[in-house]
């Protein structure tokens, strides 16, 4: 079995001299739960189409659960939470899920017992009757994410799942991701919500003008750890010494710190034993490592496209 979900390579999409996306180049690995992020206007949406075969690329590749793009069989193994969806609402909770439950032709008895249980997963048990008119739009949040869930899909493209959601639906979505991670199911996130992102995603990847920046880990220190550090009498000769530890060190006179980036957390201890062995007076060394929301300010910039 390819240990990839996803593998895209030089992926882009021409509307007439607009280019929506560029050169989507990425990886995805089954059972990995991989952020897609980007400012307004990225070309993010247009590259979840292409990868669901909804619109064709104008150029480049992609492997989806390792067949190419548009396989018949792949797409059913593939779940998708639109951002923008459209649902029947005369429809009540269990005969919607019903209805996409024949659209991919399960049998009754299954049918029957999968709705069930899904409307547990999401917490509409008691809701299964109501027409989805009646819907709050956290309560179609989470029925849209019961229909992408219907299939036992090996794939699950989510597009901004936590919209709409209070902080109980937010965990509950969280819940449900981690519980596809734990089968070996990938999700592929598009949010706008950092934090949740950031609790979420195994890794993720930043898309500015239908490109990919970078992708990083979150399992890992997401850049340089930011510390402050603060002694007894420090000299400039001291300043010159920090230089070997990290980058842009600097002093603040106003409160007597010093500040500096250091590569990775382990070497905070080293900088800790130099400076005591030093004969310096430690005070503080208070690390601040950057937020992925800063993170993606620092990569993407601070600019929406449109």
């Amino acid at each position: 079995m390819n240990e990839f979900a996803i593998e895209a390579t030089g992926l882009r999409k021409q509307f007439g001299q607009k280019t929506a996306v560029a050169n989507l180049t990425l990886q995805v690995k089954r059972g990995e739960i991989f952020g897609f992020l980007g400012p307004n206007g990225a070309g993010k949406t247009t590259s979840v189409k292409m990868l669901l075969g909804l619109t064709t690329p104008t150029a480049g590749s992609a492997i989806l659960l390792g067949q190419p793009l548009g396989d018949r069989a792949t797409r059913a193994k593939i779940g998708f939470l639109p951002e923008h969806f459209r649902f029947h609402e005369w429809l009540k909770a269990a005969e919607f899920l019903d209805l996409h439950g024949r659209l991919h032709q399960m049998p009754a008895a299954q049918r029957r017992q999968t709705i069930s249980d899904l409307l547990v997963l999401v917490g509409l048990q008691d809701r299964a009757e109501t027409p989805l008119r009646a819907f709050s739009k956290g309560m179609l949040q989470r029925i849209g994410l019961a229909q992408a869930l219907l299939n036992d899909p090996e794939l699950v493209f989510l597009d901004e799942p936590t919209s709409g959601l209070d902080p109980l639906g937010r965990r509950l979505v969280r819940d449900v991701i981690n519980q596809l991670r734990q089968r070996g199911a990938a999700v592929f996130l598009n949010s706008h919500l950092l934090s949740e992102v950031e609790q979420t995603c195994d890794r993720v990847t930043f898309i500015r003008q239908g490109e990919v920046l970078e992708t990083v880990s979150l399992h890992d220190a997401l850049t340089a750890v930011p510390v402050v550090v603060r002694v007894g009498q420090p000299g400039p000769e001291l300043l010159t010494s920090l230089a070997k530890f990290g980058e842009e060190v600097r002093f603040d006179g106003g409160n007597g710190r010093i500040h500096l980036n250091l590569p990775d957390e382990a070497a905070i201890p080293r900088l800790a034993s130099w400076l005591i062995e030093q004969g310096h007076t430690l005070y503080e060394l208070t690390p601040q490592p950057l937020t992925l929301e800063e993170r993606f300010l620092q990569i993407v910039g601070t600019q929406s496209e449109g």
